[in-house]
């Protein structure tokens, strides 16, 4: 149990780098690519639905452990050094700033996955007879 807590302590420190993402998104000085994968990671991150459910016996953690570290570690190699270094320093100075926007990214969000939800629902109706 030592090593899941490890790991889950690496993830929490990984975690506290998507102020640093979201600040870096934001400058001008980032590559499109890397603003990319950021709002991949961000999105994942802050969206409902998971592609391993938290309720399934260790599958369930797989994606905290796994999925979003590679997200993270990714989207923070593509950021400029500079960029990152100001990013970090910015999220030093305003800890909050994320949080106030939380939730109006986590609506987006939803809206985002009931527009798939809802387009799935109507493709396969009139594919299927059975919806």
């Amino acid at each position: 149990m030592k090593i899941l807590q490890k790991l889950k302590q690496k993830v929490k420190q990984l975690k506290a780098e998507i102020q640093v993402l979201s600040i870096a998104y934001s400058d001008t000085r980032t590559p499109w690519t890397a603003k990319l994968l950021i709002g991949l990671t961000v999105g994942y991150l802050l969206s409902p639905i998971d592609l391993v459910p938290d309720f399934i016996p260790i599958l369930g953690i797989l994606d905290d452990l796994i999925i979003v570290p590679l997200l993270i570690t990714a989207s923070i190699k593509l950021i400029p050094a500079v960029v990152l270094e100001d990013a970090r320093k910015t999220a030093l100075e305003n800890p909050k700033r994320m949080k106030k926007n939380n939730w109006i990214v986590a609506i987006f969000i939803l809206l985002i996955w009931l527009l798939i939800i809802y387009s799935l629902y109507s493709y396969f109706k009139g594919k299927t007879g059975y919806f």
